[in-house]
């Protein structure tokens, strides 16, 4: 038995054939960077978010990094965000020149908790950028109406949330940017690394495209420093493939994370995920806590069973970002889901099947941690 955590060759066995005409007919046309396959997605991926504009890039760091440049972000500036996160997003902050300033997260959702923004703020906070972690959007309202009395910019990292809502609202379209990565394990992935930005503002849509094409507005014209972050015109086409599927690979993620719930109601010693009543959980991860979460994880691996953690360490406590001087115990929530949280398999293909062994196994693991505890 071997269950995967993620299996892309099921997804790509289905769309083979019109991935390969369609690198076949960019090949004809050497449309390679750029050019009208990237332009084509971009609207395509504009409607879908209910944005004005998407801009491709090459990944979704460059999203976040060409989001906070084009809105100004740079040295000596603050930029309020979470500590359970990828690293891209402090990453992207500290590129700019500028601090990333953490708050702690809500325990239900796992996002940015609005209460603990405010006492974060300073003279030098520019922006906050909240994560849509797992595929869960963050608490919204509250975020934008002290961005707004604070006169700060709201840059949503929605690179795990393609197609996830709040309040109706499509992720990445509420705040004055939103960011994407189209990883392949996403899911919304290409067949490489990709990434866009969307927005509502055509200013700002001008200058996301600047920052990733060099800072060119027109060829060899340059206005400011950029970089190279094009998207691919071979990924901007496999992406307008998947892109008609994401809808009902949703579904099916869905249906699945309620299987999961479900067969685990009645397990003791697992928490499951909780979707907000506002919100449209897309499940990119399906996220459990469970007690002596490691040992689990090491004793599911031999017994075929393939799961993860995001993330293991937060990243105020990452050694990329000890200078911040920010220790143990700054973020109680986040510290303590860290060491817990164990991502089950969770793909569109998965079968029933599948997803019973994994409960069952589960299962299995928590009642006899159980008993062991209760026995010592």
């Amino acid at each position: 038995m071997s269950i995967p955590f993620l299996n892309l060759k099921a997804q790509h066995q289905d769309l083979k054939a019109e991935i390969l005409a369609a690198i076949s007919e960019v090949l004809d046309s050497t449309a390679f960077a750029g050019g009208p396959y990237v332009a084509k997605f971009e609207e395509e991926f504009a409607a879908y978010c209910s944005t004005k504009f998407a801009v491709g890039v090459g990944n979704g760091t460059d999203a976040l990094w060409f989001a906070l440049l084009a809105l100004g972000i740079g040295a000596n500036d603050e930029v309020i965000t979470v500590p359970n996160t990828f690293i891209a997003t402090g990453e992207a902050i500290s590129y700019c020149g500028a601090k990333p300033v953490f708050v702690d997260v809500d325990e239900e959702s796992y996002t940015m908790d609005p209460k603990l923004i405010e006492r974060a703020i300073t003279p030098r906070t520019k922006a906050i950028i909240p994560v849509h972690l797992y595929g869960q959007m963050a608490d919204m309202d509250p975020i934008m109406e002290i961005a707004r009395r604070h006169e700060l910019h709201v840059i949503e990292d929605a690179c795990q949330a393609h197609g996830a809502e709040y309040k109706g609202k499509r992720a990445g379209s509420i705040g004055d940017a939103g960011c994407f990565s189209f990883y392949p394990g996403k899911n919304l992935g290409a067949c490489g690394e990709a990434g866009a930005c969307v927005t509502n503002n055509s200013e700002l849509r001008a200058k996301m495209a600047m920052f990733r094409d060099h800072g060119q507005a027109k060829k060899y014209y340059h206005n400011v420093v950029g970089w190279n972050g094009r998207m691919d015109g071979i990924q901007g086409a496999i992406l307008s493939i998947k892109l008609k599927h994401l809808n009902s690979w949703t579904t099916a993620r869905r249906a699945h994370a309620k299987a999961y719930n479900q067969a685990f109601a009645h397990v003791h010693g697992v928490l499951t995920p909780k979707e907000a009543e506002v919100s449209k959980h897309v499940y990119h991860l399906y996220v459990l806590r469970v007690k002596n979460r490691d040992q689990i994880l090491k004793n599911l691996a031999e017994r075929g069973v393939n799961c993860a953690i995001h993330y293991p360490v937060p990243l105020h406590l990452q050694e990329a970002y000890k200078g911040l001087g920010v220790g143990p115990g700054s973020f109680p929530v986040a510290e303590r889901c860290a060491q817990e949280i164990i991502s089950l398999p969770m793909f569109p293909e998965l079968s029933s099947e599948d997803i019973a062994t994994v409960v069952r196994e589960i299962a299995t693991e928590v009642q006899e941690e159980t008993t062991a505890t209760v026995r010592d």
